[in-house]
């Protein structure tokens, strides 16, 4: 396999077969409110919600569940803390919109399974009564990473479908109103992607040949540090569904517990980016493979984030270029 290209982070990716290329997405009325992000957070008094309860309203009302991970269990023994009472990293999507949205956008990969953190109080901070709160990506925020259009009907019932969820989960919760100063212009999607070719005969060998790097990948990534939370084959599900313009579509949970522990103590909101998705698809009739993630550059700005701050935005960095070097070693 040969590789073709690396894109910087901080580049404004264009995907091939997007047609958003070109002017910023227009601000929707009433649901642009400038953030990436959004936190909805309700009392929790009687602690009868639980990651267990959310996992299940999400379920209920038609999203795929793939991975409700309790990060305090690994925290407690790797760095002998915790800073919440609970802490989970949660990922979900749901099959029909992702599925309306990569007939034409392949990025929407970018965030599928959609990742949130669900987090309660502080461990030394009740004083205010229990809560619950997930972060979530906004509409803004799926748009701008994607670089779907903010205005894609189908993007706007995804955002819709995942706030009915939150809402759902939390009933009678309110969003936090954030006001970060750094978030990314909507033209700007901070992603890394490569390419490569599947230069197999036929459908049997390239399937051998995308087995073969994600063996690799994880065989390279795990030993130092990563996790693999999550996997979804999108290819299956969207042949199951009808949809089979696809040879291969994946997409993988990645985590590494260096990366999230330090900065979480002070934004446990960044599991809107946590664990974050790995895609890697071909379609029917092309050699040509796209893979890619959303860029750590995305953490930093959704909540300013300092980059003087060695423990986050170092390890961050540390992360990204670790990812880059793996891949890029593989593909040569």
């Amino acid at each position: 396999m040969k590789k073709i290209i690396t894109l910087l982070v901080t580049a404004f990716i264009v995907f091939a077969s997007s047609a958003c290329a070109g002017a910023e997405p227009k601000t929707t009325a009433g649901i642009d409110d400038g953030q990436d992000i959004r936190i909805l957070t309700v009392s929790n008094a009687d602690g009868k919600i639980t990651a267990a309860t959310i996992e299940a309203a999400f379920e209920k009302i038609g999203f795929s569940i793939d991975g409700n991970n309790n990060m305090n269990a690994p925290f407690k023994p790797r760095f002998k803390k915790t800073f919440y009472q609970t802490y989970h990293l949660f990922t979900t999507h749901s099959a029909k919109h992702t599925l309306a949205l990569a007939k034409k956008y392949p990025s929407i990969g970018l965030i599928s399974p959609l990742s949130m953190s669900l987090y309660s109080n502080r461990d030394d901070d009740t004083s205010k009564g229990k809560t619950m709160s997930i972060s979530a990506l906004t509409l803004r925020g799926m748009s701008r990473i994607t670089q779907i259009p903010m205005t894609n009907p189908d993007l706007i019932a995804y955002s819709k479908f995942l706030e009915k969820g939150l809402r759902a989960a939390l009933p009678g919760g309110k969003f936090k109103t954030l006001s970060y100063k750094n978030v990314a212009p909507l033209k700007t999607s901070y992603a890394t992607t490569f390419t490569t070719e599947f230069d197999g005969a036929d459908i049997d060998e390239r399937a051998e040949q995308k087995d073969d790097f994600e063996a690799e990948f994880e065989g390279e990534l795990e030993p130092i540090g990563f996790l693999f939370p999550g996997f979804v084959d999108f290819a299956s599900e969207f042949d199951d569904a009808g949809y089979d313009a696809y040879e291969q579509y994946d997409t993988y949970s990645i985590c590494k517990l260096d990366v999230i522990f330090p900065i979480h103590q002070n934004h446990p909101e960044v599991g809107a980016f946590a664990p974050c998705s790995y895609y890697i698809y071909m379609k029917k009739g092309e050699k040509t493979v796209h893979m890619g993630f959303p860029s750590v550059e995305n953490w930093i700005s959704a909540t300013d984030l300092d980059r003087n701050d060695k423990k986050t935005f170092g390890t961050l960095i540390e992360a990204q270029k670790l990812i880059e070097d793996v891949v890029n070693e593989i593909i040569e």
